[in-house]
């Protein structure tokens, strides 16, 4: 796994700042989703298993499911999907996949370039 490309947070005196899929790995999450809504966080080494990349390494790490994106995604857009996103799972009526499906339609309804936000995907359970 390790030609995944890590990914760079604030980096201090003792730590670099790279997330790796191995620190991911290494932990015990409990959580129900992980939202990665920067660009192409759905890449990854593509094997016979499937893709290897950062959402395969947090299901393995324990959450369930994991929003991701398939290519570049401009930040607005990317912010207009994420509220709609957030506010239809947050209404409790629809399961992660119907909540992205429907945030989707509405931000299709209002015109805006599905080239810009629809390369999200949700992958594991749609479950809450």
């Amino acid at each position: 796994m390790s030609s995944v490309k890590p990914s760079a947070l604030a980096p201090t005196e003792d730590d670099d700042g790279l997330l790796t899929t191995k620190d991911i790995i290494s932990l015990k999450l409990n959580a129900e989703l992980v939202v990665l809504s920067a660009c192409d966080t759905g890449s990854g080494k593509l094997s016979g298993d499937g893709v290897i990349g950062l959402s395969r390494s947090f299901i393995t790490a324990g959450v369930p499911s994991v929003l991701v994106s398939l290519w570049q995604v401009p930040d607005n857009e990317t912010a207009t999907l994420m509220i709609e996103f957030y506010h239809n799972l947050e209404e409790g009526e629809l399961d992660k996949a119907q909540a992205l499906r429907q945030a989707m339609l509405k931000v299709l309804r209002e015109k805006h370039d599905p080239k810009l936000w629809a390369g999200f995907t949700l992958i594991g359970e749609a479950e809450r």
